[in-house]
């Protein structure tokens, strides 16, 4: 499932083209993604404009000039493609739609401020993605977001709140790097890969990681998530970007899905253990 760093590489890919752009046309191919659309969800976007695109989270927000926000989650396959509709200028915004066309489920048609018409295409092959339409002044009270942890690129995320947000915890520390009241954003991939960093055991107890641990923890938790941005994202199975490329992070992983490879830290052997059902992979000699 595309984590934050693949979700905010779709964001800046959508953001020049939907700025600003009034929704002129929208066609659900199908009433339901993993949950039904929202009722009049065509009807409810055609004339407004976006005024802000941003993220929380795994999700995706457009603020709209009508005062509520269009949220899309991408599930694990869902991608958005832009096409233009029109003649453009030598440098303007141009991305092809290169997912399969029976997948394309929501098709907004958009005019952008300077005229131009644009087809931003919501494709899912597995329909796990979802969208909803909520007020956005009460956004942080919507179902999606209620108890939400800090944004971890945000001036609110420090060593200090991600220290009270772990006290107590009898978890394992992997368990709770992926509770999203914790920490937003932050999935298998890029806890795996935060906890290597700061050389602690996915095992480790959550409570116990405070003091200097916590301090190494949040550090990386915040690097590399920046560097997976600057990379474009993971590019695991199904994950594109709104250009329809492939994110680069995936060759910088260090123990991710490399069970059985050398450590690059320490020489040891890269293994994988079974959390809550989900594959974490660690250095028993980096991770203690």
């Amino acid at each position: 499932m595309p984590e934050l760093p693949e979700v905010e590489t779709v964001r800046r890919g959508l953001e020049p083209v939907m700025l600003g752009s009034r929704f002129e046309h929208v066609e659900t191919r199908r009433r339901d993604l993993r949950f039904a659309l929202p009722r009049r969800f065509a009807t409810r976007l055609v004339g407004c404009e976006v005024a802000a695109l941003h993220r929380r989270g795994k999700y995706l927000i457009a603020a709209l000039s009508s005062g509520e926000a269009l949220i899309s989650h991408l599930g694990m396959s869902g991608r958005f493609t832009a096409e233009a509709r029109s003649s453009i200028r030598p440098g303007s915004f141009f991305h092809a739609n290169a997912g399969d066309p029976r997948h394309d489920h929501v098709v907004f048609d958009l005019k952008t401020p300077d005229g131009r018409d644009v087809r931003v295409t919501y494709n899912d092959p597995r329909r796990f993605g979802f969208m909803d339409l909520v007020d956005h002044a009460r956004l942080e009270e919507s179902r999606h977001f209620k108890g939400m942890g800090p944004e971890p690129l945000s001036n609110e995320f420090t060593a200090e709140t991600l220290n009270a947000a772990l006290a107590g915890k009898s978890t394992s520390i992997k368990a709770a790097l992926l509770d999203q009241r914790v920490v937003a954003g932050v999935g298998n991939i890029y806890a795996c890969e935060a906890l290597f960093r700061a050389r602690i055991s996915p095992r480790r107890r959550a409570a116990s990681v405070a003091g200097a641990r916590g301090r190494r923890l949040h550090t990386a938790i915040v690097d590399v998530l920046r560097d997976a941005i600057e990379a474009g994202g993971s590019s695991l199975r199904d994950f594109a970007d709104a250009e329809g490329g492939l994110g680069y992070f995936q060759h910088r992983f260090e123990v991710y899905a490399r069970e059985g490879e050398d450590c690059g830290t320490c020489g040891g052997t890269i293994r994988r253990l079974v959390q809550a059902g989900r594959s974490t992979f660690y250095c028993s000699g980096c991770q203690r």
